[in-house]
This record gives structure tokens, sequence and C-alpha cells, in this order.
């Protein structure tokens, strides 16, 4: 008897744009900074550009929150909505959060439970986080170096 014929396996796959763009979960601050063109705009430039962005729901609050306060400071009415319409255009993909999960992160860290929603993200994703917050920074080192 022949051995069987070896039949080849075929994947067909669309175009691997998660590899161009790896993706990184991204914070008000750190978007903020890039959208209100705050000192540390180039920073967050270097970081987020060629990135698949990720955020929770949350980040659209947040980021009226952020206008809000700048046109509260003195910044010009056109500069705010300009910048909220350069928010509205970004390619962001938002993410419910898993609020029990959500709420033991934050007690764990003594993080807001709002920084918690960005620290869980970047752990369900297994991705990096992005932050001008030093203490949410430092949780996300410990918290991601934990994951298997």
């Amino acid at each position: 008897m022949s051995a069987p014929a070896v039949s080849s396996l075929y994947v067909a796959e669309p175009p691997a744009a998660y590899l161009l763009r790896p993706p990184l979960v991204v914070d008000c601050s750190a978007l903020a900074a890039l959208l209100f063109e705050e000192p540390t705009r180039d920073q967050a430039l270097a970081h987020l550009m060629g990135r698949s962005l990720h955020a929770p729901h949350l980040l659209d609050h947040e980021m009226v929150s952020v206008a809000a306060k700048k046109l509260k400071a003195g910044w010009p009415a056109d500069s705010v909505v300009l910048a909220l319409q350069d928010y509205a255009a970004q390619e962001l993909s938002l993410h419910p959060t898993d609020v029990q999960a959500q709420y033991l992160l934050a007690q764990r860290f003594g993080l807001s439970t709002y920084d918690a929603a960005y620290l869980w993200l970047a752990g369900e994703l297994k991705c990096p986080l992005a932050s001008f917050d030093q203490k949410l920074a430092k949780a996300a080192t410990q918290y991601l170096s934990e994951l298997p």
C-alpha cells in the first residue's frame, strides 16, 4: 500500500494590521497631552504613533472633563472644540470593563476606580499602558509583569 497523500493546510486571513500596529492602552493624561498640545505632547506622540489605541469607555467622559477645565482655565473656545473634534476623529477602540475586577484592582493598588479601568484593560489585552500618571504607571509595571 502506498502512503496517503499529505494535504497542505491553507490559511486565509486578512492583512496582519495587528502586527503593524501593536495595541496600546492609552489613558486620558497621555491622549490629552497630545490633543491639547501640552508640554509633554511630543513624548506622547512618540509613544502613540503607529499603535492601535485602546481605552475603557470612560475615556470619552474624561476627555470632555479635560476640555471643560481647559476652557475654564482660559483656553479659547474654538481651540477646545478643535481638540474635541480631533479626539472624535481618533482611531480608538473603546471597551467595557469588568467592574468587579476593576474594583479589586483599585483596592489592591490604591488607585481611583477610573485608573483601575485602564489597568484592567491593559491586563485583559496583555499590552502596554501609556500614562503620565506615576502611580498608575507603577501599578501597571507591577501588575503587567505578573501576567502569564
